[in-house]
């Protein structure tokens, strides 16, 4: 912009041009967040709740970035490869069979050519995240389904994240045998199951896993278990302490006639260490929009309400320090 560096090159300012600027200078830096030309993205997700959770801010940081992003979600709650893979097959068998199609009324076959993808994303459950032998022969199944109707469009492998590090997987381990006990030990076992079947697949990973574990462990922002919480004298709306959290955590739960077998029931305590908290959404949408933009986050003035300034600075370099440390 000629004119504004010529207007700062004069060794003086008038009140009214200091003024303007001074206006200015919140747009200013908002112009300054995103260095490329707009883009626009086209994103088929097919996933769970972990999608939903890590594309709920997405939209708003690619506006943030003076970009457009079309999201055709596909979501079924604790839906894993294997669960997509035959609802598939479903619908390819009985296009009227109604367990083959998703929410919008399609099957995946008819989502894949409803517009020209440029990315197509399919994850695991989180739960079976770690094992590695439950992705195929699923994960491969659904590569060349969008490969066949979808072929302009690049595969993306959404790396899941390991569950907060008081979460009862955790803290009540099962003796099944290769079971995660700690959170350190899911997080390894998914990255390995992650990045064996991106490379068998020839996808790209979008390490929301990786940018998870290295936030939850910083010594400064990570999430730390308080050394004694005794739930059971808490009452409603009090809560464990549970700052810097990338996951719901606890919270009071009402339950319902449906959920208890009778109405008015008291709220009860319950811990959600699996799903993103609005911090944890927030980190997972800053690695989507490096992997899908090829942006950095960083300075992106879309924060959301609720969340610290100064934190969601940390979460948008934690994000981009995840993408660039692949250096894919």
């Amino acid at each position: 912009m000629p004119e504004r560096e010529g207007l700062i090159g004069r060794p003086a300012f008038n009140p009214p041009t200091m003024r303007i600027l001074i206006l200015l200078a919140p747009l200013l830096v908002g112009l300054s967040s995103f260095a490329g030309e707009p883009q626009t993205v086209r994103l088929l997700a097919i996933g769970n709740s972990f999608t939903r959770n890590a594309t709920n801010h997405l939209d708003d940081l690619a506006q943030a970035g003076g970009h457009t992003l079309i999201l055709n979600p596909l979501i079924i709650g604790g839906s894993s490869l294997q669960r997509h893979a035959e609802k598939a097959q479903k619908n390819e068998a009985d296009p009227e069979d109604e367990s083959g199609l998703y929410s919008n009324g399609r099957g995946l076959k008819d989502n894949l050519t409803a517009d020209a993808w440029d990315f197509v994303t399919i994850q695991q459950v989180s739960m079976q995240s770690h094992d590695r032998g439950t992705y195929q022969p699923h994960a491969g199944w659904l590569r060349d389904f969008i490969a066949k109707h979808a072929p302009t469009a690049k595969l993306l492998v959404h790396q899941t994240w390991a569950y907060r590090k008081d979460d009862p997987r955790f803290t009540k381990p099962s003796d099944d045998p290769g079971e995660p006990t700690t959170q350190e030990q899911m997080y390894r076992g998914l990255t390995e199951a992650y990045d064996a079947i991106a490379t068998e697949l020839g996808g790209r990973v979008i390490p929301v896993g990786d940018a998870f574990y290295a936030a939850d462990t910083d010594p400064a922002w990570g999430y730390q278990v308080p050394e004694s919480s005794d739930t059971n004298t808490l009452q409603p709306p009090a809560l464990p302490a549970q700052p810097h959290s990338l996951h719901v955590g606890w919270f009071w739960r009402k339950l319902n006639a449906q959920d208890a077998g009778k109405d008015n029931q008291p709220p009860t305590l319950v811990m959600d260490g699996h799903h993103a908290n609005l911090a944890g959404e927030y980190l997972g949408a800053c690695v989507w929009y490096e992997v899908l933009f090829a942006e950095s986050p960083v300075g992106l003035t879309h924060i959301p309400k609720g969340l610290d300034a100064d934190y969601a600075r940390f979460l948008q370099e934690t994000a981009h320090r995840a993408v660039t440390a692949r250096g894919d």
